[in-house]
């Protein structure tokens, strides 16, 4: 080859690599985080949202991104601890500088790290809190998980219809915002419905041994257990009942609601009923395509925890779609916060919407889900859905 010849090679590809990074410029990354339990007790929450947020981010990158710009999401481990998800918050927002957050996994860590969001005016977008309260730190926090409070008192009338129950005893973890507001929702409804409650028990986060509490209950006469839990203390309060003889119902909250319990349970996981907007079995068109494209993935079916991940990035998607991003963070986080509250979406958890809240102040604050929830009864390993 002449040095004519090789000079005019390098300044082609020069010229190939400078388009390359032109082009690369033009379609730049859109930086988002998400703050979840990855390990620990609340790690099998965490990382079925991680699954369903990835799934859903392959589909909208593969689409063509947000108006030619691909979305890149950027996982941080909070461990389902309070602390870890503040200093988790702090990194993704001021050192990251990503454009918004998802997360944290459980309610506790939102009451703890949604402040730091809001003070930073970026918008913290939960999508497993259901405790109450959560939305009312500020106008930058979303939701989209149903609350305790919106699909409790439907996971009870669907339950009581069914299982002829007259009188139930209570059971809720009390050193949890979660699990506590769970107690409360349901307290508050079965007073509603005049269902006396025989007797109330409580546990702690990592105990292991509930026959006391169940021994108590077994006593009390009561035609159904209410349990306030998380699925890693809730699975073995199931499988220790149904040793002690209590083949009672259980209705369950939103921390209940997971495929993992049939991991967890095995065989002792039968009649457990809870509520969601999703459910495996619901017919719909999204949702089949996302349970399908779920499954094809990952080789195993979805639970709600991912349903609702995967629905949230695309709610963001269509709030992003409708912003013109400059550039200047600051500016592009307020403008994807203002298109957040008028974007309504049918996804695999049905049709979607938000509701604002009022603030601790009185004023109009943050935003949570408005769906209906549908209860479903676990028989067999699978979750069956009745109404």
């Amino acid at each position: 080859m002449s040095r004519f010849a090789s000079f005019t090679s390098r300044h082609a590809l020069a010229a190939i690599a400078a388009a390359a990074m032109a082009t690369s410029a033009a379609a730049a990354d859109i930086k988002i985080g998400a703050a979840e339990a990855l390990s620990g007790p609340a790690g099998q929450y965490g990382q079925s949202i991680k699954s369903g947020f990835e799934l859903a981010v392959d589909e909208i990158n593969a689409a063509g991104g947000v108006k030619g710009n691909k979305i890149a999401i950027q996982f941080e481990d909070e461990a389902g601890k309070k602390e870890q998800a503040i200093d988790v918050f702090k990194k993704l927002i001021f050192q990251d500088k990503v454009l918004m957050v998802f997360g944290p996994t459980l309610s506790n860590s939102a009451q703890a790290a949604d402040p730091i969001a809001q003070a930073a005016k970026t918008v913290a977008f939960g999508t497993s809190n259901t405790a109450d309260g959560i939305t009312s730190i500020g106008d930058f926090v979303f939701r989209n998980s149903v609350t305790e409070a919106d699909v409790l008192p439907e996971t009870l009338r669907v339950a009581i219809k069914h299982a002829g129950i007259k009188k139930v005893a209570v059971l809720y973890g009390n050193d949890d915002v979660f699990t506590k507001s769970g107690y409360d929702a349901f307290k508050k409804a079965l007073e509603n419905m005049h269902i006396p409650v025989t007797t109330t028990e409580t546990f702690a986060k990592g105990d292991v041994d509930f026959k006391a509490q169940l021994t108590k209950i077994k006593a009390s006469g009561a035609d159904a257990i209410v349990l306030s839990a998380l699925i890693a203390e809730g699975a073995p309060i199931m499988v220790q009942a149904r040793q002690l003889g209590i083949n009672l119902p259980f209705i369950g909250g939103n921390g209940m609601n997971s495929v993992k319990v049939f991991d967890l349970a095995k065989d002792k996981s039968d009649n457990l009923w809870v509520g969601s907007p999703w459910a495996l079995g619901n017919q719909t068109k999204e949702n089949q395509h996302f349970v399908v494209a779920f499954t094809q993935k990952y080789k195993s079916a979805p639970d709600q925890f991912a349903a609702q991940a995967y629905d949230a990035m695309y709610i963001v998607a269509s709030a992003l779609g409708k912003v013109k991003l400059s550039g200047n963070l600051e500016a592009d986080r307020k403008a994807l916060r203002d298109a957040l509250p008028a974007v309504t979406y049918t996804g695999a958890t049905g049709a979607f919407k938000f509701r604002q809240v009022a603030g601790r102040d009185g004023k109009p604050a943050g935003y949570d889900a408005q769906q209906a929830a549908i209860v479903s009864v676990t028989k067999g390993g699978k979750y069956q859905i009745e109404k």
